[in-house]
């Protein structure tokens, strides 16, 4: 490696990606540690040391690692893994154990895992060829539900459902809420069976939480990692998941990118064919043939006095109420302009007498007629 360090002009373009997170999905490893990489001097840019995590890539830079040339990032993608128990989930142990990425098949590009599972768990691990994509998804920012099927020995009251579900702290580290459901099916015996989802994934959370409530894990199986699941996969089987599906579950492809806060930012979904919404249909015609049989009912338009047709020769309009035809037609016994202004007389000669007489405390309104208000209530 060439120490130009004190001759340093490289160019820091304003645009572009920055160095430490362009390692990250190159699969060089994750941001932290490539930012410690550019610190101790061991990444180059076009043939000079880096000092400072703050570069931005441009697309014609050549980046070299320990001196080894750093290929562009591919496009993301994602793995299923079915990991059995016995491996760790690491690229080199310190103790010999056999790893899950010496396992893996050799066609397989770098990939790095999101989050862990230990030695003794089992179940669904996600692999991935972007060190930037797993560090986000094991944030629990990101707020991927995890869900795990738990043997345990012993019986969990609902004690200790309401406990974890509340949160507890266990050596100074405290835990978010845990849902535990029982397994109606689990039989009688000693061991039991556990639904158990939470958000945060830390350190063999799911041991810790249930060892600090006298309850031990003698199995644990990753049943599904936010939209992911194990479903049937095999156990040691890796199966891709397909770039539409993962563009569709994630909201994330080769040409997408995640907040910096760690939620997933969603790809905006293409507009539907027309742009715009259909507009709603208006209200149907009405029919015009009824309407003018309807105008021809109520008589001409002159004719608003009485509401009746007026068809017959010599018709006179009616304005008063029935029973005073003898003032609309000018006959003795009605009030002399009864008629014209719409208003009823007294009772026609020759009507039934009602046999009693009405008599009011109140003088009759001007007018009326002389006849007393009924519509009124009477005094008690």
């Amino acid at each position: 490696m060439s120490d130009n360090s004190s001759k340093n002009h490289l160019e820091f373009p304003t645009g572009g990606e920055r160095i430490a997170k362009y390692l990250a999905r190159a699969g060089v490893c994750s941001r932290r540690d490539a930012e410690k990489l550019i610190e101790e001097g061991r990444v180059e840019v076009d043939g000079i040391r880096l000092t400072t995590p703050a570069f931005k890539v441009a697309s014609g830079n050549v980046i070299r690692v320990n001196g080894a040339e750093v290929q562009k990032p591919e496009a993301t993608r994602v793995w299923r893994y079915h990991k059995p128990q016995g491996l760790v989930t690491t690229a080199k142990d310190p103790e010999g154990r056999p790893t899950v990425f010496e396992k893996l098949p050799s066609d397989l590009p770098r990939v790095i895992s999101v989050g862990r599972l230990d030695i003794a768990s089992e179940g669904l691990l996600l692999l991935t060829n972007d060190g930037e994509l797993a560090r986000q998804l094991e944030l629990p920012a990101t707020g991927w539900l995890r869900r795990y099927r738990v043997r345990v020995r012993g019986k969990v009251h609902d004690g200790i459902i309401s406990k974890l579900r509340s949160g507890i702290e266990v050596e100074g580290i405290k835990y978010g809420e845990i849902n535990v459901t029982r397994d109606e099916q689990s039989s009688g015996g000693a061991n039991q069976w556990l639904t158990i989802g939470l958000r945060e994934g830390k350190n063999r959370e799911i041991r810790r939480v249930l060892a600090a409530v006298d309850v031990e894990v003698s199995r644990l199986i990753r049943l599904s990692y936010g939209p992911f699941e194990l479903a049937d996969l095999p156990a040691a089987v890796v199966q891709e998941v397909p770039e539409r599906v993962l563009k569709d579950q994630m909201g994330r492809g080769p040409k997408t990118e995640m907040a910096e806060d760690g939620s997933v930012k969603r790809a905006p979904r293409a507009p539907k064919p027309g742009g715009w919404a259909k507009a709603k249909p208006k209200d149907k015609p009405k029919d015009k043939t009824r309407d003018k049989a309807k105008h021809k009912s109520r008589g001409k338009p002159n004719d608003r006095s009485s509401g009746r047709p007026s068809d017959r020769a010599g018709a006179k309009p009616y304005a008063g109420k029935p029973g005073n035809r003898s003032a609309a037609a000018g006959k003795p016994g009605g009030k002399p302009g009864s008629a014209a202004k719409g208003k009823a007389g007294p009772r026609p000669s020759g009507g039934k007498p009602s046999g009693r007489k009405l008599t009011s405390s109140r003088p009759s309104r001007p007018g009326n007629s002389g006849k007393p208000n009924a519509n009124r209530r009477r005094n008690p």
